[in-house]
């Protein structure tokens, strides 16, 4: 797998933590969109184990943070 991929994935997710931190839930949620998009692309094409040990962790993160989205959305 790129690792440029996953450079990418990790960019695209401080992205979304810094909008969480900004309190713009609704920016925050459409970039959890962009990004779960590219990361369910790289699960479609991906079968080296280390990859998909990768992908999965980025989707336990992903799904933390629309958790902490779909709390933000609640306090505003």
């Amino acid at each position: 797998m790129d690792d440029n991929k996953f450079t990418d994935l990790k960019k695209g997710v401080q992205e979304i933590i810094d909008l969480i931190g900004a309190r713009n839930a609704q920016e925050a949620n459409n970039k959890l969109v962009d990004v779960s998009e590219v990361l369910d692309e790289l699960l479609d094409y991906s079968d080296d184990d280390e990859d998909l040990i990768e992908i999965s962790k980025y989707q336990v993160l992903l799904n933390q943070l629309q958790q902490s989205i779909l709390a933000l959305n609640g306090q505003a």
